[in-house]
């Protein structure tokens, strides 16, 4: 980078959603004196750089991996707006086929939120990491350490092997999810979910209609470049 001003910290526009509920975002024109300038935090540049965000090689991509557009979510297991936006968000991103969603833990609503977004990490490890992630957040019922290993067991994947997993890369995985903390308090969210669409920043939920207009804005601004 030529300046201490990070890729991100240039984002072309701000997409503001209200974080509690499905609102369709606001106009990018319209938020872009406020993305011109927010300044990256000192020392930030790493964390929010687009590799950082965009890649992280610890976290499979879902969706389409060789899609046009990178969609990062920062999202809690047990967040009740997350799991609204869930269906939406999945039914957007098939219904364009060239989106690279990459799912980023960020466990902010207690034990259960911290270890929900540990086991998923760790059932990478077996192959299975989407399993465990749809099976998560599809849960009816509020997350327990058991009601956690029934899930992943209903969903085809190994509670032991991931127990196991996790046991064995704790630290690999915890870096991982303080790795998503820091990027999500550089960009200034304010909870979840929030996330990054090609350049563009979203606080809160989006129905599918307003995922499908900030993909589509997104993809044109890569095209201008």
């Amino acid at each position: 980078m030529t300046t201490r001003r990070s890729y991100f910290a240039n984002i072309l526009a701000v997409l503001v959603a209200a974080a509690c509920g499905l609102n369709r975002p606001a106009p990018a024109q319209a938020q872009a004196r406020e993305a011109q300038s927010n300044e990256a935090q000192s020392g930030a540049d790493d964390v929010v750089s687009r590799e950082s965000v965009w890649r992280d090689p610890d976290i499979p991509a879902l969706g389409n991996p060789d899609g046009d557009v990178t969609l990062v979510e920062y999202f809690d297991y047990q967040c009740p707006v997350c799991k609204r936006v869930h269906p939406e968000l999945a039914r957007a991103v098939r219904d364009d086929g060239k989106v690279r969603l990459v799912s980023k833990g960020w466990p902010i609503f207690g034990g259960a939120s911290v270890h929900a977004a540990r086991i998923a990490l760790a059932a990478k490890y077996q192959g299975k990491f989407a399993q465990a992630h749809e099976a998560l957040f599809t849960a009816k019922v509020p997350l327990t350490e058991a009601v956690i290993a029934e899930l992943l067991s209903q969903a085809g994947v190994d509670p032991a092997r991931s127990a196991s997993d996790l046991a064995a890369n704790r630290t690999a995985i915890d870096v991982v999810l303080a790795r998503n903390h820091a990027q999500a308090e550089a960009f200034g969210f304010p909870g979840t979910p929030a996330f990054i669409v090609g350049t563009f920043r979203v606080n809160g939920g989006l129905d599918a209609a307003g995922f499908k207009q900030v993909i589509a804005a997104a993809r044109a601004a890569q095209e201008q470049r």
